[in-house]
């Protein structure tokens, strides 16, 4: 397997190496406008994600933004989690003190068995510790399992003002709101806590670094007309349909949603798209890249920004042609495969090894701006 390696006091890839100069050198800009590096629930490569520690070194390896996604806790807290089951995310399964709080529940329309973070406090939810999600994947990152809390959204905020003091460059956010629909029907809707905490940090202006993001529509448009002031993204997955249309008997899917037509209704409401990278450049039967889609030039079209998710460096999420090794849990080509993807004209991607995504970032701009070839006297 390759081995990563250590920058101070953080497991890096090994491209990591040759990035810090370069980072250290940008942290003194302005925020960028050029393709964005988005850290997926942090370094969720290096570390067990959605953790301060995750967040912490997606920043310093040069991410622009990190995204935390949002669930809710028994007594309305907004927490960073995946998902509102927490039995792969934490060491919840080993306390015998929780046995009781094991449930099954339908999380849109599907029956999920597990520990949920509406059954817990705020402070019970505290004791527990991460852990890593993809254990036989990420070996390496089990090293930190059982050392980090659950965040508050808060203290993700916290963090984002004292890390964008310190590298002397703004650091944005991409709050996820999980399974809205849901949570609604609980009683502990995550839009008026969502909007408050970016009022209290000064982050509700449309020039703030931040995107609200969601696989659902209704969700946003209820934030936008509650004075939610910031960007927003609209997500699309490969398949299937946002839940609350599902719920409302709306027959529309991601499908219809990423058409023109689609795309000039979800452009009254939000600034960008954030689609499964399979839309962008879908692959062929042998797994291998394919031909890229219309997509990013019919968003353009709706005056829609792309950032496509989600670009991790294991075999086992690349592919075919971009896989090196036997094992699935070595790393490929990723730094090509993101430059296929930047070569179409995307506006920035989410990467679980942000280091990965600057590379590549620096790469293809590199590529792009050298002068065409001159042609041969005759």
């Amino acid at each position: 397997m390759l081995r990563r390696t250590v920058i101070g006091g953080f497991v890096a890839a090994p491209v990591a190496a040759a990035l810090v100069p370069e980072v250290a050198a940008a942290s003194s800009s302005p925020r960028r406008r050029g393709p964005l590096v988005v850290g997926h629930r942090g370094a969720s490569g290096y570390r067990p994600e959605h953790t301060l520690a995750s967040y912490e070194l997606a920043a310093r390896l040069g991410a622009d933004y990190i995204e935390p996604d949002l669930v809710s806790t028994r007594d309305g807290v907004l927490v960073a989690r995946h998902e509102p089951e927490i039995g792969g995310t934490t060491d919840v399964a080993s306390r015998p003190q929780f046995a009781s709080r094991r449930a099954t529940k339908v999380l849109d329309g599907i029956e999920v068995t597990g520990w949920w973070t509406e059954d817990f406090t705020l402070r019970e939810l505290k004791t527990l510790r991460a852990i890593e999600r993809l254990p036989l994947v990420r070996q390496e990152s089990t090293l930190y399992d059982g050392r980090f809390q659950v965040p508050t959204f808060a203290e993700v905020l916290d963090l984002r003002t004292r890390l964008s003091r310190e590298l002397g460059r703004e650091i944005g956010v991409f709050p996820e709101t999980k399974h809205p629909t849901y949570f609604q029907r609980l009683g502990l809707a995550l839009e008026a806590p969502l909007l408050a905490a970016l009022r209290r940090y000064g982050l509700n202006t449309r020039q703030a670094p931040v995107y609200v993001q969601s696989f659902e529509t209704t969700n946003l448009q209820q934030l936008r007309r509650a004075g939610l002031r910031t960007q927003v993204a609209q997500l699309f997955s490969a398949a299937g349909a946002p839940y609350d249309l599902v719920a409302a008997g709306d027959a529309r899917t991601y499908a219809d949603l990423i058409t023109p037509a689609g795309l000039a209704t979800i452009a009254r409401y939000a600034q960008g798209i954030g689609p499964d990278k399979n839309l962008v450049i879908p692959r062929r039967a042998d797994a291998t890249l394919g031909t890229p889609s219309s997509l990013v030039t019919d968003a353009h079209a709706a005056r829609l920004l792309v950032h496509p998710f989600t670009f991790r460096a294991e075999n086992s999420f690349l592919p075919a042609g971009h896989r090196k090794g036997t094992s699935l849990a070595d790393w490929g080509r990723a730094i090509d495969e993101q430059k296929a993807f930047l070569a179409t004209g995307i506006d920035g991607l989410f990467t679980d090894q942000p280091d990965i995504g600057v590379v590549a970032r620096e790469l293809q701009e590199a590529s792009a701006a050298k002068p065409a070839p001159k042609a041969a006297a005759a």
